[in-house]
């Protein structure tokens, strides 16, 4: 993976154009055209024929582009038009905007993720839908080009002995199931997976998946999230994945994965992967160290306002046709995304951004959510306008923590103990750097004294974070907190609270003081799921 780019800002419409040559011993198969991503909408010529077109910034598309090759070389053309946040467009954009400040950054436009071709039989596995539960069942769903219908076989292979597991036949394009006998199961501790073998015809397809099951359930009088029929206390970082040499792409692979061990090595079991969607590579590093997902949804345009003829200022929130759009990407999202066992939790809004509140559309896209994966658990409304859709009563609350507690702030609704008591964002305490180490723009430069708090030492920053630690501590071992989120993994452009520098050369920490914090919010939350360990009480 590599980050080259086309090295210009704020593009809403694009070519991009290369060629390439077919490999000879391809001679009679098909040819498949892959797209990891492309921000936001894209058509795609071969050879002067319209190949197909993608609407949708973070999801992977593939066209079958036999019947328009040619010998020798052929030509790849993609017109991408991507308006971000321009008038009138209310679309998925996560945190892009035309109009960086503080907060919401540079914007990405055009192909982001790789492009590639491959050579398939005439009949080829289109799509693999497999998870596997605590109980060795291996739900599996196997769709392909022409022949719904047909025999398929699924092979389960351990990976550590390399040994066939099972072996079962199913029909293609319908739901089967079958057992492994006495799985080793995935959890952060110990992040056990199995290699998967399908096979259809003359194509064979390589996965992997994970035995665990998320659910939700009252341990001890709480409404608690639960791996494998335990709790675990969740805790991890808001990851905005922003690089400041490819804003949405990360240099190299390394880069990518250097983060997630960086979280992983100070002692988080989580990340929640803040309105955006990686490519594929990120999440199979989260599979295989042990890092539990919460996935967003990634946001429709955030926080912008338009003054109508008659002087009055309202929110930009999306008409019908635009929350149809967003309710169809909702679903592609839920699609891709489902086959890696490390996500354990969909978010649909971030702090009501694009949240329509002339009805509450949670309710339906939460249903349609479930539908799609009844697997995981959903938290409809992280921050903000929660009107009681979904598993989690989230808030959200800078600097200090808010977790499930009898206290709340205006900006989130009071504990529901029907959910799950969860911490969505808090922290966020800043620490500035030197230029060397800052995204160099003068705009970026002149908000950062808008951060939440900003320390002026590094011993300041993290007795700071000790505190806070402190205070999340005291909630879950007082109250019903079963997880927090920590504002956030790196500074991002005019951001300076991160546990790491923009740059990811300054790591902000002191890791022995923040490992034991962190172990100390499991061991408190280990102890509440003791019978006979009381919530403790001020008197």
């Amino acid at each position: 993976m590599r980050s080259i780019g086309i090295q210009t800002t704020y593009n809403i419409y694009s070519w991009f154009s290369t060629s390439f040559t077919v490999p000879s011993n391809w001679t009679g198969s098909n040819v498949l055209l892959n797209f990891g991503a492309i921000d936001y909408e894209a058509t795609v010529f071969v050879n002067g024929h319209n190949a197909t077109f993608h609407r949708g910034g973070y999801f992977a598309f593939t066209v079958d582009v036999t019947s328009y090759l040619s010998s020798g070389a052929n030509e790849l053309l993609v017109f991408v038009h991507d308006p971000t946040d321009e008038d009138p467009y209310v679309i998925p954009i996560g945190k892009q905007t035309l109009h960086p400040s503080h907060i919401f950054y540079t914007p990405c436009s055009g192909i982001w993720q790789s492009v590639w071709i491959e050579s398939a039989p005439s009949t080829y596995i289109t799509e693999l839908d497999i998870s596997a539960s605590i109980d060795g069942t291996v739900n599996a769903t196997i769709s392909t080009s022409s022949s719904n219908g047909s025999t398929v076989s699924v092979s389960i292979v351990d990976r550590s002995s390399d040994n066939t597991v099972a072996t079962h036949s199913g029909t293609a394009g319908s739901p089967f199931t079958f057992t492994v006998s006495s799985p080793k199961l995935w959890s952060p501790s110990a992040p056990d997976l199995y290699d998967v073998v399908v096979t259809i015809d003359g194509d064979t397809v390589y996965s992997y998946t994970g035995f665990r099951t998320i659910s939700k359930g009252v341990v001890n009088g709480i409404e608690r999230p639960l791996l494998n029929g335990e709790f675990i206390f969740l805790f991890g970082t808001l990851d905005q994945g922003f690089w400041p040499d490819g804003i949405y792409v990360p240099p190299n692979r390394e880069a990518m994965v250097y983060d997630l061990q960086t979280l992983k090595n100070l002692g988080f079991n989580m990340v929640r992967k803040h309105i955006k969607v990686e490519n594929a590579l990120f999440y199979q590093a989260c599979d295989e160290m042990g890092l539990m997902v919460i996935q967003d949804m990634p946001a429709l345009r955030p926080l912008q306002s338009e003054t109508l003829s008659n002087c009055t200022v309202e929110t930009i929130l999306p008409d019908d046709a635009q929350q149809a759009e967003f309710g169809r990407q909702l679903e592609l999202l839920v699609k891709q995304q489902r086959p890696f066992p490390s996500i354990i939790t969909w978010i649909i809004y971030n702090e009501g951004w694009g949240q329509r509140l002339d009805y509450y559309p949670e309710f339906g896209l939460t249903d349609l959510v479930r539908q799609i994966d009844p697997t995981r658990l959903i938290d409809s409304t992280t921050g903000w306008y929660d009107h009681g859709a979904g598993d989690f009563s989230d808030n959200h609350h800078y600097a200090n923590p808010q977790c499930g507690s009898p206290f709340y702030s205006i900006q989130s609704s009071p504990y529901d103990p029907s959910r799950i008591g969860f911490q969505g964002e808090f922290g966020g305490i800043g620490y500035n750097v030197s230029i060397d180490h800052l995204w160099n723009v003068q705009e970026a430069i002149n908000t950062i004294n808008q951060t939440y708090e900003l320390d002026l030492t590094i011993d300041a920053w993290n007795y700071r974070g000790h505190r806070l630690l402190g205070e999340l501590l005291d909630q879950v071992k007082m109250y019903a907190c079963s997880g927090g989120v920590w504002t956030q993994t790196t500074d991002v452009e005019g951001e300076v609270n991160g546990l790491l520098t923009y740059d990811r050369r300054v790591l902000r920490p002191n890791v022995a003081q923040w490992q034991s914090d962190i172990q100390a919010l499991y061991a408190a939350g280990a102890a509440r799921s003791n019978a006979s360990t009381p919530a403790l009480s001020f008197l």
